[in-house]
């Protein structure tokens, strides 16, 4: 796990949960904007993403998912200052679950298209899922054309030798089990602020379905922006400034109900 100090005097710190198959630096952009805004931010890469082992096939379990997000939450809070969690993709969805199972310390939560409904699918083995082997390689097939309409980091992104969204088809079941686990879960999550982002043309899920489950959810503060036209990853798309003025206009707003003054 990495930590970035805020450019100025810190008014909190921001823990940045990323989706399936990418890593940190994809985020720079966004870790940068957030220092400039005067948020100490801390990320790391999920478990077998990244450069830790240089792994191609995911199929880790997922609770190691979930007990690095907690982990990265432990490292959040040591400064003493508010913390918020900005959770993307299949990031959103481990902190579903953990607002879910947990009573976490959390000034606030923004969520953007989280993984709950998956409208883009293995084609070749979606059908024989089940019947197929724990390790058999199914490559997901999730490239950079269906995440974001920004052709500027296109060819960043086709030389990022770090991504991969071939998976096993043990891992993939999982993953279903996971995403069933949240949507239908008999409860409400913690009273905390809530704010969801989600693409108005997103290729990979189904956004209804996220919206839905956010509206079940009987919290005294939660807000929910559908962006039109945006793809999957909102903080790479060409309006990611506007994507990130809202989300800090959150941020900033939650932190005055506390009494800060920002």
């Amino acid at each position: 796990m990495w930590k970035w100090e805020a450019e100025g005097h810190p008014k909190a710190v921001v823990a940045i949960i990323h989706n399936a198959y990418e890593h940190h630096s994809r985020y720079a952009w966004f870790i940068q904007k957030l220092r400039s805004s005067n948020f100490h931010v801390v990320m790391g890469d999920l478990p077998g993403h990244g450069i830790q082992d240089g792994r191609t096939i995911h199929n880790e379990k997922f609770d190691t998912y979930v007990n690095y997000v907690k982990k990265l939450l432990d490292v959040g809070i040591v400064d003493g200052l508010p913390l918020f969690v900005i959770g993307h993709g299949l990031g959103a969805t481990l902190m579903m679950r953990i607002l879910q199972t947990e009573d976490i310390v959390c000034a606030g939560v923004v969520l953007s298209s989280p993984w709950l409904a998956l409208e883009h699918q293995p084609a070749k083995f979606s059908t024989v899922l089940t019947k197929i082997s724990s390790s058999m390689k199914i490559n997901h097939n999730i490239e950079i054309e269906l995440l974001t309409r920004n052709t500027d980091i296109y060819l960043e992104a086709k030389n990022d030798k770090l991504y991969s969204s071939t998976v096993t088809a043990g891992w993939y079941r999982e993953l279903q089990q996971f995403m069933k686990a949240v949507l239908q879960y008999n409860g409400t999550i913690h009273d905390i602020p809530v704010l969801l982002h989600t693409a108005g043309d997103d290729k990979i899920i189904d956004s209804q379905t996220a919206k839905a489950w956010l509206l079940r959810q009987q919290l005294t503060e939660l807000q929910y922006k559908e962006w039109p036209r945006l793809f999957h990853d909102l903080h790479q798309e060409p309006e990611r400034e506007e994507v990130f003025l809202y989300t800090e206009a959150f941020m900033h707003t939650t932190l005055r109900s506390l009494g800060y003054i920002v």
